[in-house]
């Protein structure tokens, strides 16, 4: 048996038995096989799929690639992840809230993929961040602070890593069993006992319609079932970005001020709500209601800004920039967008919205590119906003003007506008967990 027959037998719609999945998960991790070789079987998995059973042994060899992480961190160690958005910067809110309420909180997270943003290339915007920590140093920061948040390491999963980074340069991240076994692995190697995922639908998500989220996320309930691992999802809406700041920087920004409390809207709702189920996993609260108050008390006192300062501290990181935000990297070009037309904003194409930070230079188009930390744009207008002529829609921040004039042109295009009133997108959908799907109001 070689690589060759294991994608022969994908590429004719054939299921992989476990020991084809070891050989590929193998050869991945320790660097055996070629990218071109993997790049054909990600693509073969991405057209023909896998079964739950396929699935549950790829996410389990690859967790099992490296490292399994049994941390003793002084509590039930939690983790969230996100299936990938625009704008979506709910773990630099929710982790620091999470610890100052007492939880655990251990996060391995992703660097971007395709037009969504990743939350370890937004920590790398922080001047001095390091997210590439040791397992020792990791698991010390939960235990003392209550949070870290770092990136995979060599030893945590490696055949995710690589396949991470190639899925994003060949048109293979919409893939349920890629998304999930990436997710899962990561989070079994880490070491979590209490995983609550917040599953992205809509026109900037992985998942544009909600029968996709639906399966991708009683997916990862079914691998944890499989797997005995308790994991719960939660179904929220990206029909625009989640928070008004797109790009490395300014989605930190973002993340402070609502920290510091001087910011509210969809993307603080969501961080509060995932909270909440982080909070009641940990048996740290009894109810909904008193996990959402807990968690607001964090920003209304401070708490949840100290614990980012300590955990930024920790990490090497200036934790000034909690104090003083034009500390974090500047764009030398930072101009308004004017809206052309009134009306109201009914709808965005979030794909477009990321793909235009993705072309300023906030992600890679290649996996060699370098990110551009200072890169992006702040939206001014949500869907349901009435528009004048001459309203501003967003404001710019780029490298020159040449990439600014771009930037503009896509976004435009990106926007649609009615005449009549439309309502705000419906926020949180769903909770799916082994009881079942809930419908959320």
């Amino acid at each position: 048996m070689d690589i060759l027959s294991v994608i022969e037998h994908k590429k004719k719609k054939q299921a992989l038995t476990e020991e084809e999945i070891h050989l590929f998960v193998q050869g991945a991790a320790e660097g055996t096989i070629p990218d071109y070789q993997l790049a054909a079987l990600l693509m073969a998995i991405r057209l023909n799929g896998m079964d739950m059973q396929e699935t549950a042994l790829l996410t389990d060899h690859m967790a099992r690639s490296g490292h399994m992480l049994c941390p003793d961190v002084g509590g039930i160690p939690l983790d969230k992840h996100s299936t990938g958005g625009v704008g979506d910067t709910t773990t630099l809110v929710l982790a620091p809230l999470v610890a100052a309420c007492g939880g655990k909180v251990l996060k391995m997270s992703g660097r971007g993929l395709g037009h969504t943003g990743g939350t370890v290339d937004k920590l790398e915007s922080i001047p001095g961040m390091q997210v590439e920590l040791d397992e020792e140093t990791f698991v010390h920061i939960v235990r003392e602070i209550g949070c870290c948040v770092v990136g995979q390491s060599k030893n945590l999963a490696p055949a995710d890593k690589r396949l991470y980074a190639l899925r994003d340069v060949t048109c293979t991240v919409d893939s349920i069993p890629l998304i999930s076994s990436s997710i899962l692995s990561k989070k079994f190697a880490s070491g979590a006992k209490a995983i609550v995922l917040d599953v992205k639908v809509g026109s900037g998500a992985l998942m544009p319609t909600y029968p996709d989220a639906l399966s991708l996320a009683k997916t990862m309930v079914e691998i944890g079932k499989i797997l005995s691992r308790p994991v719960s999802c939660v179904i929220s809406g990206m029909e625009e970005p989640l928070g008004s700041h797109v790009g490395n920087a300014l989605e930190v920004k973002e993340a402070i001020d609502i920290l510091q409390g001087k910011a509210q809207g969809p993307l603080k709702d969501v961080a509060l709500f995932l909270g909440s189920r982080m909070l009641l996993a940990a048996g740290l609260c009894d109810t909904e209601d008193d996990a959402m108050a807990k968690l607001q008390e964090a920003i209304d006192t401070g708490s949840g800004l100290q614990k980012f300062k300590e955990m930024i501290a920790a990490q090497g990181g200036n934790p000034h920039v909690c104090d003083d935000t034009g500390l974090l990297p500047q764009a030398p070009v930072i101009r308004p967008v004017y809206a052309k037309e009134a009306g109201f904003l009914c709808a965005t194409d979030g794909v477009a919205l990321g793909m235009a930070a993705q072309k300023m230079g906030a992600g890679r188009m290649t996996k060699d590119d370098i990110i551009d930390p200072a890169v992006g744009f702040v939206m001014k207008k949500r869907i349901g906003d009435r528009v004048e002529v001459r309203d501003v829609l967003c404001i710019l921040h780029a490298r020159d003007e040449i990439s600014a004039n771009e930037a503009e042109q896509n976004i435009r295009a990106a926007l649609t506008f009615s005449p009549a009133p439309v309502s705000p997108a419906r926020l949180i959908r769903a909770l799916v967990d082994e009881k079942g799907v809930q419908d959320l109001p």
